[in-house]
């Protein structure tokens, strides 16, 4: 087929595309008005899920699944939207890694709501003004953020789904040229990722901790001087160039996030559970905490500490282990764990990111 052929056949395939997509919204608005009536939520994350795991299944290629993931994760956000407006509170400002975490769970049809802090996102959920939140859990270079954690300690949310985002680091400016940095701006955090880079390349170069990566992109923005450590997204959102890309200490340098919400998801193929308990003070209790887990081969995949508020050198734990608290095996794993602890609260179970 000469070149004008195959493009005519293309756009034949793109109008049959629009067609279907069409035909698709359609069915999704009577699914709404099904759903509005019989008093259902109209948002079902294991039907999400379902989606994805049949079409990537059934891909014969040569189209990427990932590809195919982003092209109906904005297909979903799109419909979602159709049948009632999907608000999602996150970590802000724009362009920061929360708000990317957020795009990538939700989709662009989705409306992102920014607040100035995790106890903000909780408030909006629990109040019902977001129907669900997203918040930074950890980092795979720097641990955990301890605000989110201690957050589930007093809220009844509970986690939906998790995000893993692979975070790269750009430094930015207006210019776009080394020469010219005289100060570098960025979160905490992304400074302590690239602190190598940043004596090896910068060495005497002042940096400076703000609220936010898009913060210091704002900075930059109207300071010819100084450099940004942000996202590729913010360049493009603050006008800025790229000076040098990836300069994160560490490949696979991952951040993992909690979608919150007020409901557990419903069970699926792979699934994770997070709890959360403080146990009795006595000899050999943190084995006994532990066995109920083992004896059952329940796999736990993180356990992490956190001092109690209203009591001195006195701890609560986060644990997360693989399986859905309906699977029989967990449930008597975490019914034993009570007989040993002072609490056990469960913080969700949720679809295990890939």
């Amino acid at each position: 087929m000469s070149l004008p052929e195959l493009r005519k056949s293309i756009d034949s395939i793109d109008d049959r595309i629009l067609e279907l997509l069409n035909e698709r919204a359609r069915y999704v608005m009577e699914v709404g008005r099904l759903k509005q009536a019989e008093s259902r939520d109209f948002h079902v994350p294991s039907r999400e899920r379902e989606i994805y795991e049949r079409l990537t299944a059934a891909n014969p290629g040569p189209f990427p699944n990932e590809a195919l993931r982003s092209v109906f994760r904005e297909i979903i956000s799109a419909s979602l939207a159709l049948e009632a407006p999907m608000r999602v509170a996150f970590l802000g400002p724009k362009a920061t890694f929360s708000h990317l975490a957020a795009m990538q769970q939700f989709g662009l049809s989705a409306e992102l709501v920014p607040q100035k802090s995790i106890p903000a996102v909780f408030e909006e959920v629990e109040k019902g003004r977001a129907l669900y939140g997203v918040v930074p859990v950890e980092n795979s270079t720097e641990g955990v953020v301890s605000h989110t954690l201690d957050m589930f300690m007093e809220s009844e949310l509970k986690i939906s789904a998790e995000v893993l985002l692979e975070v790269s680091h750009f430094l930015l400016s207006k210019t776009g040229r080394l020469e010219d940095v005289k100060k570098v701006y960025s979160h905490p955090q992304p400074l302590a990722q690239c602190r190598k880079w940043l004596e090896e390349n910068l060495p005497h170069i002042p940096v400076v901790d703000v609220a936010s990566t898009t913060l210091a992109a704002q900075i930059v923005s109207e300071d010819y001087s100084a450099a940004a450590i942000a996202s590729e997204y913010a360049a493009s959102v603050y006008d800025l160039k790229v000076v040098r890309e990836r300069i994160e200490d560490q490949v696979n340098n991952f951040t993992r996030f909690l979608v919150i919400g007020k409901k557990i998801a419903e069970p699926g193929s792979d699934d994770k559970t997070s709890l959360m308990f403080a146990v009795k003070d006595e000899p050999g209790i943190l084995y006994r905490m532990l066995e109920p887990f083992a004896s059952r081969g329940v796999n736990l995949c993180k356990i992490e500490s956190r001092p109690m508020k209203k009591k001195a050198w006195e701890y609560i734990f986060f644990l997360d282990l693989v399986g859905h608290v309906s699977d029989p095996n967990v449930q008597a794993a975490v019914d034993e764990l009570k007989g040993y602890c002072q609490f056990v609260k469960q913080l969700g179970s949720y679809p295990r990111a890939k």
